[in-house]
Parts: structure tokens; sequence; C-alpha cells
């Protein structure tokens, strides 16, 4: 009896587990197969994320070698985890896939989840299947098929010498797999400068793209009509819900399998609302309450990105406030670009301190971040004594950006412009922040001072209660303060 195809196999298999196969599975099943019969060497498949594509490989992989159980696979992944997750599957398909019987009785070695060894006739040094992470040691190692699932990842491809690493590790492959063998990609785009980009870059060095001559199969969560492409799991309403949450950029790489180039990336100030409401602090039996007209406001971030540099002459020092309501919506109140006064007899640090301590106090705030790259090392002790020397009840608490400062912004900031949760006082835009926003491109800006600040206050946890602040004279209004009951009874 001749074995039997991999979309039998993989249908049987699930049907003994009592699982439905969806058609997006069976379109990317019914792919592979027809490929392999062609004597395809050489596949890619991009998929969306959830789609399922490591258990379909991880099925995959059990077939190959319930047709040769003399074949090797290697597993490689961005990290030892995801290799393994994968082969911890192929190997409990094998251990209870009916047809496999055979692989697990008397010659089956090595058994773990990172590899294992089928009862085989062939001797070899190399475990009948092996999962690395890519930045594992797989030299010396030799494969008939290699299956590389979400070698790219945004640790392997933020940066340029990130990516410039991920492709020489790739290139051992050529090494390890037999000159007939078998090599599959599988992933999502994290990057414009992506390894599964089908043009080359030539910006970057490119001739070529980085995987030529790949069969390519790709599988987005929208069909051509619009509707879902696993619509069970991923309903239509729930598919834009979901690029509302995550944002156009991410749903479009992500979701869709298109990476914009970097400067496609835009931020447009249309899509913030204005507002003229001020804050209002009201206290009622004892507690406090902060509000925009009829917004109840229940946290807070401020952000301080300090510099010295003014105008042309370098990075301006810019302080950010931004309040949040239950709903998730942001109220950008306070943008001050601060400046330094020459004439001023109090040295420049002192000056921006005290600048800030004059917002946090007008803003009614629990805490103010200090960014301490740089020369914000020292300025968290200053800023804390100006507030003490006013008696204020405001924590100083300090961050390191390590995130690329490009991203970091269009992270933070894309996401509630497209949903229209970022809302802006009218004071905002009569700074320089609308014009940053509108000349801003990823790699090459002049200014963005603002916008940074900004970023750093939107992705900063919001602050209920603050965890350093002396006792003082701010009201409460976060959810910290006393509550005062009325009673009807006397002791």
């Amino acid at each position: 009896m001749s074995p039997l195809t991999f979309p039998e196999f993989a249908l049987l298999w699930q049907r003994w587990q009592g699982q439905a196969t969806p058609t997006v599975h069976r379109r990317i099943i019914l792919w592979l197969a027809a490929r392999l019969a062609e004597g395809e060497q050489r596949l890619l498949l991009l998929a969306f994320r959830n789609c399922g594509k490591s258990t379909l490989l991880g099925l995959l992989a059990a077939w190959l070698l319930y047709r040769d159980p003399d074949h090797r696979v290697l597993v490689l992944a961005a990290e030892q985890a995801l290799a393994t997750k994968l082969s911890r599957y192929a190997r409990q398909v094998i251990e209870r896939h009916p047809l496999c019987a055979g692989l697990r009785g008397k010659g089956a070695g090595v058994w773990t989840d990172e590899a294992f060894t089928v009862a085989r006739a062939a001797t070899w040094r190399d475990p009948s299947l092996l999962a690395r992470g890519i930045g594992g040691n797989i030299t010396g190692a030799h494969a008939d098929t290699v299956i590389c699932d979400d070698v790219e990842v945004p640790n392997t491809a933020a940066t340029a010498s990130r990516r410039a690493w991920l492709r020489e590790r790739l290139g051992e492959i050529e090494h390890i797999v037999s000159p007939d063998g078998l090599q599959i990609y599988a992933g999502t785009p994290h990057t414009y400068y992506s390894i599964y980009a089908g043009d080359a870059r030539p910006e970057v060095g490119e001739e070529a793209p980085f995987l030529p001559g790949f069969r390519r199969c790709t599988v987005p969560i929208l069909t051509a009509d619009g509707g879902s492409a696993w619509p069970e799991r991923f309903p239509t309403d729930a598919v834009a819900a979901m690029r509302a949450r995550i944002g156009p950029s991410a749903f479009a790489s992500q979701m869709l399998l298109q990476p914009a180039a970097p400067d496609a990336a835009r931020l447009d100030p249309d899509q913030m609302q204005p507002y003229d409401e001020p804050l209002v602090l009201t206290v009622r039996n004892g507690r406090a309450e902060l509000t925009l007209g009829t917004v109840r406001l229940v946290a807070a971030s401020a952000w301080w990105d300090p510099a010295f540099g003014q105008g042309e002459q370098g990075d301006g020092s810019v302080f950010a406030a931004v309040f949040s309501d239950a709903d998730g919506g942001l109220w950008l109140h306070r943008i001050a670009y601060l400046a330094v006064d020459a004439a001023d007899p109090l040295d420049p640090a002192g000056q921006q301190c005290r600048q800030v301590a004059d917002c946090a106090a007008d803003l009614h705030l629990p805490a103010v971040t200090i960014e301490t790259n740089g020369i914000g090392a020292f300025l968290p002790g200053l800023l804390r004594r100006e507030l003490a020397r006013r008696q204020l009840a405001i924590s100083v608490q300090t961050a390191t950006a390590r995130q690329a400062k490009d991203q970091r912004i269009l992270g933070a900031l894309e996401v509630p412009l497209a949903a229209r949760l970022l809302h802006v006082h009218r004071s905002v835009l009569e700074t320089p922040f609308p014009l940053e926003m509108r000349e801003w491109r990823p790699g090459r800006n002049r200014r963005d001072d603002g916008l940074d600040a900004v970023a750093g206050a939107i992705a900063a946890a919001p602050v209920r209660l603050p965890a350093h602040a002396a006792a003082g004279r701010s009201a409460a209004w976060w959810g910290a303060g006393p509550v005062q009951a009325k009673t009807d009874f006397s002791l």
C-alpha cells in the first residue's frame, strides 16, 4: 500500500482529533502538496498571524517522516522555544497518528521535545527531527528538509545590524541541507527590508531579493472581495476591530503581508480631536475628581525629554502631559517647549526644572517621568528638590529609551490617531507639534522633539498612585484620596 498523500494524512489527523479543517488550512495543505508533487525544492509561505501555519508545518514534518523514516528534518525559528513548539507538535502527531505506529517501534532513539529519532533503517548522526533557534549552534548538522518557521521577528529584523546577522545565519543552511533537499520558509514580514520581500531593495545594497527563485504562497487575512480568510475564527467585525487596535501599519504588515516602505509612514495631525475645555479639579466629601468638561479623567502620564540644545543648535527640551479617561481616550493637554534665558541667574538645568514643576503643579499631576538618556541622569534629583521646595506631592520617576526613536514615535501615536482616540487641547495646536507631525518621516527628521516627548507620555503606564510622593497639598484625583462616609449613628 502506497503512503498517503500529505492532504490525506493531514485531513485524517484532523478527523481523528475531532477537529474541522478550515478552508484556509486546506488551501495551504493543497499548495504544499502540489509544490512537492512538482518536485519544488524552495518554498515560501507567507500567512497572516495566528493562521496556524506552524501547526501545518508540524504536520508536514510528521508526514515527511511517515513517508520516509530515514528522512532528516531541521526546524529553525527565531528562538529555541519557537522551534521546540513545532518539534513538540510533530512528535505528538507521530505518537498518536495511527499510521505512524511503526515509527515508534524498535529502533527509535532519542525522544525529546527538541530532538527525536524514529525507527529507521539508516544510521545517521543526526536525529530525525532537530529543533534549533537561529542563534544556536547548527554547525555540523545535516538535513534533507530545513523548515524556517518565523525566523524573522522584531528581535531579528528591527535594525540593519540585526537583519544582516539574520541573513548571515540563514546563509548556513546551504551548507546543511542536502543537494536535492527541501527548504521551506514560513512567516510574516516585520520590516520593509524583510527576507521575504519579493523585490530587491537597492537602497540597502541588494541586487536580488534574499529568497530568489522561491515559489510563494501568500495568504492574507482578507480575501479579494474583502471577506475574512478564516471567518469561523476571525469574523469580519473582529478583523475590523483588530485593524483599529493595532494600527494600519502593523495590520498591513502582519495581517495583509504588505509592509510599507519607511518613507511611507505618516502621522496625520488632522486625525487629532481638538478641545477647549480646561482642567477642573473638584473635591467633594474629601474625594478629588479631575475633569475636562463632562469627561472624568482617571490617569495621567507626563514625560520630560530633556536637552540643553536650542533651535537649530541641537535637540530641544520638551515636556508633555497626557491624561486618560475610562473609555481609553487620550487627552494631550500640554506640551511645553522649554526655553533657557541667558539673563536668568539660575543655571539652565534649574530653569528647566522650574518650568517642569510649574506645569506639574498647574496640571495636578501625580508624577513626572524623566528620560535619563544623556543629560537626564542628574535631573531627577534637581526636580525632586524643586518640587519639595514647593511642598508638592509629585513623584519623579526615570526611564531609559531603548527602542529606536522612529519606532517609538510610530508605535505610540499611530494607533490612537487611527482610532480617533487622541484629543489635543487647542493650546497644543499653537506649538510646533502639529508641524512636526505633518513633516515627520522615519529616518530623516530635523525636528521631532515634541513627537518624542508625546510618544513617551503615551507609552508610559498611566500613574494612578504615586510610588514615592511625599505628603503635600495636591489632591489625589486619580483615586488614592481619602473618602469620608456620612453616617446617621454616633458612638
